[in-house]
Order: C-alpha cells, then structure tokens, then sequence
C-alpha cells in the first residue's frame, strides 16, 4: 500500500495541470489568500475521501481475494488504462498550438471561492480514484497506516504547498521564479503530462493485473 501511495501522491504532486492553475491562483492580486482557499479545498478533498473510504471499510482491510479486495484492484486497474488512453490522446496532441482559453485567462480575477472551486476543478480525479482504492487496504490497528495515509495527503499537496510558503515567506523571489515556471509549463505541459500520466497508468495496470492473477 505504502509504495502505491508513495507513485500516486508524487503523480498527484508533480502534475502540470493543477501546478499551472496554483501558479496563475497566486499571480492574482490577493494570490497569497486565494492560493489558500485552493489549497485548503485541495487538502480537505483528500481527507474527505479517505474518511468515506475508512467508514466503508471500518479501518480494517479487506480479505485477500474477497469481493471489495477484488473491486478496489478492478477500479485500479480501470483508472490505469484510462490514464494509458489518455497519455495516448494527449501525445497525439503534442505540438499542436493551443490559445489559453478564456477561463484561464480570467483566473486573475477570481474570488477565494473560485479559487477553491478551481481546486476541486483541477483535481486529477483518476489518479484521486486510484488513491482511494489504495487506502481500501490501510489498517488503522496500526500506527504505520495513519503515517502513511497523512503523508499521502502531504506528498500529494507538496508541490502546492511549497509555491504557497515560497510566495508568502518570498514574494518578490516568489513571483519571478513562479513566472518561469507558469511559462517552462506553457511550452512543456503536455510532454510532462504524458510521461507522468503514462508512467502511473503502467505501474497501476502492471500492479493490478498481478494481484487479480496471483
């Protein structure tokens, strides 16, 4: 369970599309407090489905071969093609120019409430359904487990939350450095969506198939 959290949570973490839409959050004016809202939202959606997944399964795994252990590897393994198909597409599109669309563009202009709705937009759902299936096997008789699901929602918000301290503690520093990354992303997010989505696909339908099989 730990490994899978661990390639999950840096998917979660190192995927440009939310990573562009925090960096354009925190451009706006008042970026610092509408970056918080996105963030927050973003942290509490993952508390949120792990607490209905534990309720569900009372905190304790389910039976190897059992009909929800059987159902978790299937969802896994659905979630893993679907990302296959999807690095697919995009790699299809890759140097094809695309204009900011509107939406985009008009995020300097967002509320702290957008700004959260954004989070729930941006979330890379898939990859979200893959963790939930994951945290299916956590035993909270054990203290490793809750160490392991709390650093799962940290890794998975890393990335955001590191662009966030560095714009409040740096903001100057923040703003030029943020500005080189919102434009390396520009030229380059669909290369690097493609890689990390290609990646976790495999590793996810490598890693299902197996336990479906074994």
């Amino acid at each position: 369970m730990v490994l899978d959290l661990v390639l999950i949570g840096l998917a979660i973490a190192l995927n440009p599309l939310p990573v562009t839409g925090f960096v354009l959050v925190l451009s706006a004016r008042n970026g610092i407090w509408k970056g918080l809202a996105f963030l927050l939202t973003w942290l509490a959606t993952f508390v949120g489905i792990i607490a209905v997944v534990l309720l569900m399964t009372g905190g304790k795994p389910p039976a190897a071969n059992s009909s929800p252990s059987t159902a978790a590897l299937a969802v896994k393994l659905a979630v893993g093609v679907g990302l296959l198909w999807y690095a697919e597409r995009t790699r299809r599109r890759i140097g094809t120019r695309h204009r900011s669309s509107g939406f985009m563009s008009r995020v300097e202009r967002i509320s702290p409430w957008s700004a959260a709705g954004l989070a729930l937009l941006l979330q890379p759902w898939g990859m979200v359904a893959a963790g939930a299936a994951t945290v299916v096997e956590a035993d909270l008789a054990h203290f490793a487990s809750y160490a392991a699901l709390m650093g799962y929602c940290l890794l998975a918000s890393s990335s955001l939350l590191a662009m966030e301290l560095y714009a409040t503690f740096a903001p100057r520093s923040a703003a030029v450095r943020l500005g080189r990354l919102g434009t390396w992303l520009e030229g380059h997010q669909e290369q690097a969506l493609v890689s990390l989505v290609l990646f976790l696909g495999l590793w996810l339908v490598g890693k299902s198939i197996y336990g479906l099989t074994a």
